[in-house]
């Protein structure tokens, strides 16, 4: 049991470090969760902080969640309650996606875990995340709403585990299946701000961040 309790606690904290406050702070002297749309994630970081920023802080927080899914669920210090290392995996990947949106070093005031899903999806099917990336470049080409592309993504989720396993002949994994329903309830949880703005018609379009130059927030 210890082994499962250091694996979650591990997979938490590591999905807690809170990337775009930490790179606020060096790059800017701020607390980014004051600026733009108040959220401590990717898209935020590039409205504020730039696009160089912004794209370190995805792909940093990308990176937390593949860790805890893949390397982190490795830990072994005794025996586990159960054998199922899949089980394991996504549990170790739903901690971190808690800590990245829930984080304990700021708060339990985070991002909305896009970015650290989708490393938890890297780990677990990176196949799965090729589909619903290019549901996200396509949506958000099309809209240019972030927020409408990530919905759209993690809606894809289930469908593209069940057509990945129909091509393959195989019946899908049940924990990974039941996963990919859970994750994206929860990132639609995470985007309820959005979603009232969507509907109130005043949510940010990604044409309109700011990506190839610095300016101090007023």
């Amino acid at each position: 049991m210890i082994t499962l309790i250091l694996i979650l606690l591990l997979s938490y904290l590591l999905g807690s470090i809170p990337t775009s406050i930490i790179i606020g702070k060096i790059t800017r002297g701020i607390d980014i969760r004051q600026y733009g749309s108040g959220n401590a994630g990717g898209t935020n970081a590039f409205r504020i902080l730039g696009w160089r920023a912004g794209l370190f802080v995805s792909l940093f927080d990308v990176f937390k969640g593949f860790t805890a899914t893949y390397w982190v669920a490795q830990l072994r210090l005794g025996p586990l309650p159960f054998e199922n290392q899949t089980v394991l995996m996504i549990l170790a990947g739903i901690c971190a996606i808690l800590g990245h949106t829930f984080t304990v070093f700021a708060g339990f005031k985070g991002g909305k875990g896009v970015a650290t899903g989708a490393g938890m999806l890297i780990a677990l099917y990176p196949l799965a995340v090729v589909i619903c990336a290019l549901i996200f470049a396509l949506v958000l080409f099309s809209t240019g709403i972030v927020a409408v592309a990530s919905l759209s993504a993690a809606t894809t989720l289930p469908l593209a585990i069940l057509v990945i396993s129909w091509l393959r002949q195989q019946s899908p994994d049940l924990a990974l299946l039941i996963f990919s329903i859970i994750i994206p309830l929860f990132i639609f949880y995470t985007h309820r701000t959005n979603i009232q703005r969507l509907l109130n018609g005043t949510e940010n379009r990604f044409d309109k961040l700011i990506l190839l130059r610095r300016r101090k927030p007023k």
